[in-house]
């Protein structure tokens, strides 16, 4: 054991006091609060908004919006952040290190919640249809051309709610959802 770590790695606190090992998570060490929280205080986009909007409210607008089958997984699609922070997409692709810890935390998370690692169809769909609304509701207004300007932003409205909402709208749908939470 080390000063910072132990055998398993480097940990970080969670916002309940628990550890959490990114580099070699375990679905015992996640904590459906620590989601919610965390969530609720990251900012879409890497905070390049007109006004703050979480990934918390984004995950509780696309549970909303696929198929029930699906809304649990689109309600987690983004819980990884909680523990690994958030990263531009452009980015995100040119990072497989940082993509492969995302993906074992991802594993972790689906086991706790007891749903598939594999995103469905349907919430790939709604994460690129919902960027139409983010942009029109959270982003300048530009020229620029968007890949996802072609497609139909989903049947929903965008609020922009305070982390404090939006934390607590995470948690009733998450336990709307699960009989875990």
């Amino acid at each position: 054991m080390t000063e910072y770590g132990s055998y398993r790695g480097n940990w970080m606190q969670t916002y309940t006091g628990h550890r959490f090992y990114p580099l070699d998570p375990r679905a015992k060490e996640v904590h459906p609060q620590d989601i919610a929280h965390a969530l609720s205080l990251i900012c879409r986009f890497g905070g390049h908004v007109e006004r703050f909007y979480s990934v918390a409210e984004h995950c509780v607008k696309m549970s909303q919006a696929v198929p029930p089958e699906d809304a649990l997984a689109a309600l987690l699609h983004d819980a990884t952040e909680a523990y690994v922070g958030d990263m531009v997409r452009p980015l995100k692709h040119q990072m497989p290190a940082y993509r492969a810890v995302e993906d074992n935390v991802a594993w972790a998370i689906a086991e706790r919640f007891g749903i598939s690692p594999v995103m469905p169809a349907s919430v790939k769909e709604a994460d690129n249809r919902i960027l139409v609304n983010e942009r029109a509701t959270f982003m300048r207004q530009t020229k620029e051309v968007w890949l996802t300007d072609e497609l139909e932003p989903l049947p929903i409205v965008l609020f922009g709610w305070s982390p404090a909402s939006a934390e607590r709208c995470y948690l009733e749908r998450l336990r709307e959802l699960s009989v875990l939470a």
